[in-house]
């Protein structure tokens, strides 16, 4: 008998028990409809996934209310007549032995402006972001009591909807991250300056989320190892442990552990970008950006191509160093994000101490029955780093568009055949 792996061994998340350590991380899908409604094509990328025995699913993160839309197509969870489709969601996870937890975000300042609706960004400080381009507006001390609740009612919304937790994304340079980093939290009020203010604000999300949700309901937390901000104030490993710590002490379950703003470049996606700057460009959220930037991508895009390449290799586990220090001051599971799609390296991490669970997001969108294929030992699509599917993500449906590993992929979902999504 072959010997048992703790990629496959349960583990409790507060509430919840995943019955294994590998987990689907959030990607953006751009899927859902045009208005944030759950539509078939969603539903159908959900179901396949969970059929690959993916123990714990992460959704690709949805909007708590239209001002935090950043991408095109992106689902939303902004108003309870978007509860019935969530529970189809829901509903074909667990069919298939699935947890489905739903990330909740609000993207701040990191938004084209015009492109999803939000023609006014908002952040803690009017710090533009050099990658979108967007100036935002600081929110007024009295708008902050609305994202609060905005949160605590998505959180409720995905309970209804039959969901078995929730991820308060504070990570990727997203709203709640901005409030958290002295670079883009600026403010003198009650809610920025020292840790304490401006952690006040992911505080109270959490606080009053969990307050909604009750006891039963899995809260988990993203947050970033480190900013990459360097020459700028952004949070370290020290600083964001102790976010942890504060906030696990309001009812966070676990941590999932990322790295990096989207001013930061693509250390979160380290890999080959081969023609990435092209396709952003041609077929992604770059056709939407300002003049300045499209001409740069479409005129220096090998040159873009290589010192991305340069700056951010391809690797497995290239966060493992923030979560085993997270791991080593925590109380509750560390979740580790970071490059991973093979079985030796997934159970290094966990063998070493580095992490409780491995989630993957590239490496689900080339194989989504990764899971099964690990567990048989059976060889299955293999994401190659290329990054073609975060070129083109938030404006096309995800999807593997490297030619080879696609062709591979759509071999075996049609041996695998469809089924009516719930």
């Amino acid at each position: 008998m072959a010997p048992s792996s703790p990629l496959f061994e349960s583990l409790p998340l507060g509430p919840i028990e995943a019955a294994g350590r590998i987990f689907k991380t959030a990607t953006a899908e751009t899927r859902a409809s045009e208005d944030g409604f759950v539509t078939d094509e969603l539903v159908e990328w959900y179901q396949w996934l969970a059929r690959g025995g993916t123990p714990l699913i992460i959704t690709g993160n949805f909007y708590i209310s239209p001002q935090g839309k950043s991408t095109y197509r992106m689902c939303g969870v902004d108003a309870d007549d978007k509860i019935p489709g969530l529970t189809r969601l829901a509903d074909i996870c667990h069919r298939f032995g699935a947890k489905l937890v739903a990330q909740l975000n609000h993207c701040g300042r990191q938004v084209i402006v015009g492109h999803t609706g939000v023609d006014e960004p908002v952040s803690a400080s009017a710090v533009r972001d050099p990658m979108m381009g967007a100036k935002p507006r600081p929110l007024r001390a009295d708008e902050l009591p609305g994202i609060v609740e905005a949160f605590a009612e998505a959180a409720m919304r995905c309970r209804e909807a039959g969901f078995d937790g929730a991820q308060i994304h504070a990570a990727h340079g997203y709203l709640l991250n901005q409030f958290l980093t002295p670079h883009t939290n600026r403010r003198r009020d009650a809610y920025g300056g020292s840790f304490e203010k401006r952690l006040r604000l992911v505080r109270e999300v959490v606080r009053e989320t969990r307050r909604r949700v009750g006891p039963d309901f899995a809260l988990l937390l993203k947050l970033n190892g480190d900013d990459l901000l360097p020459l700028r104030r952004g949070l370290r490993i020290d600083d964001n442990v102790a976010i942890a710590k504060a906030l696990i002490a309001e009812g966070i379950d676990a941590v999932e552990v990322s790295v990096g703003h989207y001013e930061s470049g693509f250390p979160m996606t380290a890999g080959r970008f081969d023609d990435f700057y092209r396709e952003l460009v041609v077929h992604g959220a770059g056709q939407h950006m300002d003049a300045l930037r499209r001409f740069s991508m479409a005129h220096f895009h090998r040159a873009l191509d290589a010192l991305s390449r340069w700056l951010w290799p391809p690797r497995e586990g290239f966060n493992l160093e923030y979560a085993r220090r997270f791991k080593s001051e925590l109380s509750v599971p560390v979740i580790v994000v970071g490059g991973f799609h093979t079985r030796a390296a997934m159970e290094s991490a966990l063998a070493d101490g580095g992490a409780d669970a491995i989630s993957c997001g590239r490496a689900f969108i080339a194989d989504p029955f990764l899971v099964e294929h690990l567990r048989s030992r059976e060889s299955g699509p293999r994401c190659d780093y290329c990054n073609l599917c975060l070129a083109r993500s938030g404006t096309g449906p995800v999807d593997c568009w490297n030619p080879a590993v696609r062709a591979e992929k759509e071999k075996l979902l049609t041996a695998k055949g469809s089924i009516e999504p719930g």
